[in-house]
C-alpha cells in the first residue's frame, strides 16, 4: 500500500513540476527591453497628454485583442504583458486620469500621491526590480529611503516610545535587539518564521495556474499544507504567534506594527500574510523618483506602441455576454449614451465585487459558481487619508524619506476594534493608529518642482457606516454635516501629527483635506471605500480559496487581474497581474521574470569580471 501511495506522490509531483516549469506561449520577458535613460518630463501638460487622454468612441483601436476595466497597476501591468507580445490592448479607466492608487493629484500647487508609499524588494538583481524595469522600458526610477525606513511610535504624549525599524537581513534584527535586550531568541524565531513564510508564497500562485482537479487534490488532500509553510501557517492569527514568541507587550507591538499595509487587526490577520510584508522590505524600502504617477507614464506608451490605448472616463457599466455566456466586449457610459465595444476576451481589474456584483447580467450573477466566489470573500476596511500642504523645506520642517506609524497604545486589537465600532463622533476625535510620510521628502525632483513646499499624507481606517448616509451626494459639496465630520477626524489627527512633528505648526499649513471611505468610492471605485480589495482576513488564505479565485472566471473568455486575485498593494497586484498573464499567455511568467533576474544577474558580474 505505501509503496502505491508513493508512486502516486512521485507522479503527482513529477506532474506538478512538469505543469508549472512548461511554457508554450510568447514570453514578455525573452528579451531585456530596457533603454538608456530619457529626460524626466516634469510639465504636467506634457504628463496629462499621456495620462489624461479621454474617451472617444474615435479613439478605440480596431481589432482589439482583449479590454481590461480599470488602469491600477493590476491593469495596467497586465496590459503592458500582453503588449510586449504584440497583443493590442485597450485599457478603460472610469477616473479622469489613468493610475487607480498610483495616481497623483494637484491641489494649490501641491502634488500629492494617493497610495503610493513605499515598495520594497528592489534590489537591482531582484526579479520584482527587473520585472518592473522591463514594464516601463528601464525608465522608472527608484530612490531608496532612509535606514531605518519605519519609525514605530507607542503611547500616550507623556509616555511615548519610539522603535526604528532598519532594513538589512542582519541589521533589522540586530537594531530591534538592541531596543529589546532579552529577547535575542523571540526576535530570531519571528524572523525565521517570517522568511520560511514567505518563501512558501510559490504555492499560492501554482494553484491559481494548475488544472482545478489539481488543485483541488492539493487542497483537499492536505498536501498544501504539508507542501508550503506559508498554508501551514496561514490559518494562525498574528497575535497568536507573536504572543507565543513573548511577553513584552511593545515587542509584540512591534512585530505587528505594518497590519496597516493589508487592513486587518492582528487578530484577524494571518501571519502568513504579514510574513509577506516582514521579507518584502527586509533588503530596503523605495519609492518612484518624480513621484507615483511615473509609474503610468512610463507604462502607457508601452501599450499604445502595440496598437492598445488607454482611455479615460470610460465608466464601463456593463460586460457584454452572447447566449452562450461567453464575454464580447463591454458597454461604456459616455453622456446618456451607450457605446458598445467588442473584444475576445475581457479582463477586469475592478475587483470581484464590482466585476460579478455591477457588471454582469443578474441571471449571470445567480450562478452557483460565481455565488460561491463571492461568498468566499468580504468587502475590506475602509480607508481614510488627510493630505497637508506645508510652507517650507523638509529640513525646515524636519521630514524625512522615512515613514511613521503610530499608536496611541501597544495593544492594537483592542484599540483598533473599539475606534471602529464606536460612535463616529467619539471615534472622530481619537483616532488610534495613523500612518505619516512625507512624498516631498522621499523625491529627490520634488526641490526642482515645488521649491519651498512640503507634503504629509496620512492614513488611518475609516468605518464605511460613518460617511454612508452621504455617500450619493456630490463629491464636491456633500453638505455642511459631513464637512463638520471630515473636520473632526482632521482636527484629531493633526494635533497626534503637530505633536510627533514639533516643527509643524498651524501657521506652515497652507492646504489640508481629507479622503473618506466614500472618497475612495467615487475615485478608485471601491464599493465599500477600501484601498487594499477584497479582505485580506485568515479566511482569505486558505487554499481552496486561493484555488477557487483564479484569473479565470466561470464564464467564458471573462478574466481576473490585481488584489483580488492574488493579494494587496502594489506588488500583490503586480503578482495577480502576472498570474492572469500566465494564464491567458499559457506560460508562468513568475518563472520567467526569475530566469530574467538571474541572466541579468550573471551578465553584470561577467561584465565586472567576477
Amino acid at each position: 500500500m505505501w509503496i502505491s501511495v508513493a508512486i502516486i506522490c512521485v507522479a503527482l509531483v513529477a506532474f506538478l513540476l512538469k505543469y508549472v516549469f512548461s511554457s508554450s506561449g510568447p514570453n514578455p520577458f525573452e528579451t531585456d527591453s530596457r533603454e538608456p535613460l530619457k529626460k524626466m518630463v516634469h510639465d504636467k501638460k506634457e504628463k496629462n497628454k499621456v495620462l489624461k487622454q479621454g474617451f472617444v468612441a474615435s479613439k478605440v483601436p480596431d481589432n482589439l485583442d482583449a479590454i481590461i476595466i480599470g488602469s491600477g497597476i493590476g491593469g495596467l501591468g497586465l496590459a503592458v504583458l500582453l503588449a510586449k507580445v504584440g497583443k493590442k490592448v485597450l485599457v478603460l479607466e472610469q477616473h479622469d486620469r489613468a493610475g487607480g492608487c498610483c495616481h497623483t493629484f494637484t491641489e494649490k500647487g501641491f502634488e500629492f500621491d494617493v497610495g503610493i508609499h513605499y515598495i520594497g524588494d528592489l534590489l537591482e538583481h531582484k526579479p520584482f526590480r527587473c520585472m518592473l524595469d522591463q514594464m516601463t522600458n528601464g525608465q522608472l526610477q527608484w530612490e531608496p529611503l532612509e535606514n531605518p525606513f519605519d519609525h514605530v511610535v507607542i503611547g500616550p504624549p507623556e509616555n511615548r516610545r519610539q522603535y526604528p525599524i532598519y532594513s538589512g537581513r542582519t541589521r533589522f534584527p540586530e537594531e530591534l535587539k538592541k531596543c529589546f535586550p532579552g529577547e535575542e531568541k523571540a526576535i530570531d524565531e519571528y524572523i525565521n518564521l517570517a522568511k520560511k513564510a514567505g518563501r512558501g508564497i510559490w504555492l499560492l500562485a501554482v494553484l491559481k495556474l494548475c488544472p482545478v482537479p489539481l488543485a483541488k487534490f492539493l487542497v483537499y488532500s492536505g498536501l498544501a499544507k504539508r507542501l508550503s509553510f506559508f498554508f501551514k501557517m496561514a490559518s494562525r492569527s498574528l497575535t497568536e504567534v507573536v504572543n507565543e514568541l513573548t511577553e513584552n507587550k511593545d515587542l509584540r507591538a512591534v512585530f505587528a506594527y505594518i497590519f496597516g499595509t493589508y487592513g486587518n487587526m492582528p487578530k484577524d490577520s494571518s501571519f502568513s500574510m504579514h510574513s509577506l510584508l516582514v521579507t518584502h522590505y527586509l533588503n530596503g524600502a523605495w519609492y518612484p523618483k518624480g513621484g507615483a504617477s511615473e509609474i503610468a507614464y512610463h507604462m502607457i506608451p508601452i501599450i499604445e506602441k502595440a496598437g492598445g490605448a488607454v482611455l479615460v472616463r470610460a465608466p464601463v457599466n456593463r460586460i457584454l455576454f452572447n447566449d452562450a455566456k461567453e464575454a464580447y466586449g463591454v458597454s461604456v457610459m459616455k453622456g446618456q449614451e451607450e457605446i458598445h465595444i467588442h473584444a475576445p476576451m475581457v479582463i477586469s481589474n475592478a475587483g470581484i465585487f464590482n466585476t460579478y456584483q455591477k457588471l454582469l447580467p443578474k441571471e449571470l450573477q445567480a450562478m452557483p459558481a460565481i455565488q460561491k466566489q463571492l461568498s468566499m470573500m468580504k468587502n475590506g476596511e475602509g480607508g481614510l487619508s488627510v493630505f497637508l500642504g506645508l510652507t517650507g523645506t523638509k529640513e525646515e520642517l524636519g521630514l524625512k524619506a522615512d515613514n511613521y506609524w503610530i499608536f496611541t497604545e501597544n495593544n492594537f486589537d483592542e484599540l483598533v476594534e473599539n475606534y471602529l465600532n464606536g460612535e463616529r463622533e467619539e471615534s472622530a476625535k481619537n483616532v488610534p493608529l495613523l500612518f505619516v510620510a512625507s512624498p516631498s521628502a522621499k523625491d529627490s525632483t520634488w526641490e526642482e518642482r515645488s521649491p519651498g513646499k512640503s507634503t504629509l499624507s496620512l492614513v488611518s481606517f475609516a468605518n464605511y457606516e460613518w460617511f454612508g448616509e452621504w455617500k450619493d451626494g456630490k463629491v464636491s459639496n456633500r453638505g455642511a454635516d459631513y464637512k463638520e465630520l471630515k473636520q473632526a477626524f482632521i482636527d484629531s489627527i493633526l494635533e497626534v501629527v503637530m505633536d510627533v512633528f514639533p516643527k509643524i505648526t498651524r501657521d506652515k499649513i497652507e492646504y489640508i483635506d481629507a479622503g473618506t471611505p466614500i472618497t475612495n468610492t467615487h475615485y478608485i471605485g471601491a464599493p465599500k471605500g477600501e484601498i487594499y480589495g477584497a479582505d485580506h482576513g485568515i479566511a482569505r488564505f486558505s487554499p481552496e480559496l486561493n484555488a477557487t479565485v483564479r484569473p479565470q472566471t466561470p464564464l467564458k473568455n471573462l478574466y481576473l487581474t490585481g488584489q483580488d486575485v492574488f493579494v494587496c498593494g502594489f506588488a500583490g497586484a503586480l503578482a495577480g497581474a502576472l498570474t492572469c498573464g500566465s494564464v491567458i499567455l499559457n506560460r508562468n511568467l513568475h518563472l520567467d521574470a526569475i530566469a530574467l533576474a538571474k541572466k541579468r544577474k550573471f551578465m553584470n558580474a561577467k561584465l565586472k569580471g567576477e
